[in-house]
């Protein structure tokens, strides 16, 4: 036996310390991979709409209602199915609701609590009982669990169940107990929870998406390209900051920043008073922010225009400090005629500015922030730094995130892996090496976590613009396209000038081969796996499919974001992976909480099956099993250690 051998097996003789632990621990784990998968769910691009992203939480994009047919088939009317999975996914407001409309609340505690407890055992069966133990609540484990457990023993079954429900009733406690039930078939019903990126910008709650996902008992981060900018701005990036603000203020969601994360903007609202206090800002409109009174939104356009300004200088700043990025066409600020009110574009061709009034810029240095600008800057660039809350956030992201993710077989990511027009991975160049494919994900997700834990200043600064890159540059996995062209879409009207070509990925999508050597790059079998990924709203309105090249790849960016829908005619795709097969979804935009509660009104879903298997998937055939599988042999051995008498048993 090898050193090392022998050594490992010594620390794991410490966890199980004699021949009967460790036979005990092969048995229960050889147990496990003959249960049924766990069901996993998808989501992408998220933008901020808590509510609907809260209801399909909730609702497992519809496996909780799947879950009540399984267990009562004809039994219930479809009327009792659909309250009975309302009370599941708002158990508190719908209680409520129903006091108010009910008589008889305790008949009506007895049937619900019973309806529960049969989902409950059924969503419970598909695990150890180890693992539902650990995810029942504290308050009431021992009683669900008596009450989700056959009990071969009890000669009168019914009679023993209803002493513990009217016992429950008779106490008080049939609010409570019915809650602890509902979130329990909640947590139970989803096993493990995948976010395909963009949870940041457009829509009003990020923060709120966040707050959940902390509490969340299983789940990944694949980061976008607006998480990214994010997290640039939390570590300090300069750049970062100006487009998370900017961003804030086009789509008039301030609140974001004063009240859900307690940054004060009052130093950018005053620079804009000073500086455009009689400029009508009028090309610097916000979209949304119907809540603002007149001179609320006279103000956030001067900001807005503020911000934009100061985030193409730092922009500037940063591509002439890293000529590596290949990014001089984004250098537009000195190409602007401040007589004329013109500019002339890298590309040819010379366009009237639909804004010309540029008091901050200095033409002979237009990148250069005046001295009230860069005090702003700093105030921003320290409140981003020191907010406890976001700082939280994007530790979360850190801890659960990454670039992309293997699970199961399939690959998750973002974005899109960068790909020459022939097909083949495209080389780009990061501080003087190259990377492709996999390598290429590896070393810009290197550079996120350097932003935030280098020692080395010079290292972490340099990571810091790299996430900025990762916002928008045209290599980047996470933008995927050949600009971004905010400046022409905000100052030149020319359409022709606000193209942004995508990259070739995205003309690839039907082409097996290609998408067969990007699983092969990342390890994964491309027989069996697939590609699930957001970022680009897939238009069903204009007869679009989410699943490209015969169901391998799956694009679930519907539009959870109220700005798409008129593109995407839904709000949102997500998908199920269950034991059966994969399960997508097309979701109907969500009206609200309330209407939900009180006309149990769910989220209108086309369900389409992607791929079914033959037999169910159990345990052993996923990630966790082939974890399970190789503890087990390393028992095994451990065992074999005890019976020779390399190892002593310690009892």
């Amino acid at each position: 036996m090898q050193k090392e051998e022998l050594r490992y097996l010594q620390r794991l003789a410490e966890l199980y310390p004699t021949i009967g632990k460790a036979s005990t621990e092969i048995i229960n784990l050889q147990s496990i991979l003959n249960l049924p998968k766990g069901t996993e769910h998808f989501l992408s691009d998220l933008h901020g709409e808590y509510e609907a992203f809260s209801h399909v939480l909730r609702n497992g994009s519809g496996a909780i209602r799947k879950k009540i047919d399984e267990v009562f088939g004809h039994t219930l009317s479809n009327s009792d199915k659909r309250a009975l999975a309302t009370l599941i996914y708002y158990p508190k407001e719908r209680m409520e609701y129903i006091k108010r409309q009910e008589e008889d609340m305790e008949n009506w505690y007895k049937i619900t609590l019973y309806r529960l407890i049969e989902v409950c055992k059924t969503t419970a069966s598909k695990y150890t009982r180890s693992k539902v133990r650990k995810a029942l609540p504290a308050d009431y484990a021992y009683v669900i669990e008596e009450l989700i457990t056959e009990k071969a023993e009890v000669l009168d079954k019914e009679a023993y169940y209803d002493s513990i429900v009217n016992t429950i009733i008779d106490i008080g406690r049939a609010g409570n107990f019915i809650i602890a039930l509902a979130e329990l078939i909640q947590r139970l019903v989803v096993d493990h929870l995948h976010i395909l990126g963009d949870i940041y910008d457009r829509g009003p709650g990020p923060h709120f998406i966040m707050d959940r996902l902390m509490t969340y008992h299983s789940l990944d981060i694949q980061w976008g390209n607006h998480d990214v900018v994010w997290m640039g701005a939390a570590a300090g990036d300069l750049a970062c900051i100006a487009t998370v603000l900017r961003n804030s203020l086009r789509y008039a969601n301030l609140d974001i920043l004063e009240d859900g994360y307690g940054i004060n903007i009052m130093p950018l609202a005053t620079l804009a008073i000073e500086a455009y206090g009689d400029d009508p800002c009028t090309v610097f409109d916000m979209k949304g922010g119907s809540n603002y009174n007149k001179l609320e939104k006279e103000l956030g356009m001067k900001m807005h225009k503020a911000v934009t300004i100061i985030q193409f200088k730092l922009e500037g700043q940063l591509i002439m400090r890293h000529p590596e990025f290949h990014m001089d066409d984004r250098l537009l600020l000195h190409r602007i005629n401040f007589e004329k009110g013109t500019i002339t574009m890298p590309e040819g061709g010379e366009y009237p500015l639909l804004d010309s009034s540029f008091p901050t810029i200095d033409p002979e240095r237009p990148y250069e922030l005046s001295p009230e600008e860069k005090e702003v800057m700093d105030r921003m660039s320290s409140a981003f730094r020191h907010c406890e809350k976001l700082q939280n956030h994007m530790r979360l992201l850190l801890e659960k995130g990454g670039l992309y993710k293997c699970y199961n077989g399939n690959l998750l990511f973002h974005g899109s892996v960068p790909l020459n027009e022939d097909g083949s991975l495209t080389e780009v160049e990061i501080y003087g090496e190259k990377y492709k494919g996999k390598a290429l994900y590896d070393e810009l997700e290197s550079h996120v976590r350097r932003a935030f834990y280098s020692l080395n200043k010079e290292e972490m600064e340099k990571s810091r613009d790299m996430l900025w890159y990762i916002w928008a540059g045209p290599n980047s996995p996470l933008f995927g396209k050949s600009k971004m062209a905010t400046f022409e879409r905000y100052l030149i009207a020319e359409k022709e000038t606000h193209a942004e070509k995508k990259n070739a990925y995205y003309l690839m999508l039907e082409n097996e081969e290609v998408m067969d050597s990007i699983l092969l790059e990342f390890g994964l079998d491309p027989a069996e796996g697939h590609i699930i990924n957001g970022h680009v709203p897939v238009h069903q309105s204009e007869g679009e499919s989410p699943m490209k090249c015969n169901g391998k790849v799956l694009v679930i960016d519907g539009g959870f974001s109220k700005a798409y829908r008129k593109v995407t005619g839904i709000a949102g795709y997500t998908l199920i992976y269950n034991s059966y097969g994969l399960v997508l979804s097309a979701h109907q935009p969500f009206t609200s909480t309330e209407e939900a509660v009180a006309n149990e009104t769910d989220i209108v879903s086309n369900r389409v099956a992607v791929a079914y298997t033959s037999t169910r998937r159990l345990v052993g055939d996923t990630d966790t099993g082939r974890a399970v599988r190789e503890r087990i042999a390393e028992l095994r051995e451990l065992l074999l250690a005890y019976r020779k008498g390399i190892i002593i048993e310690k009892k």
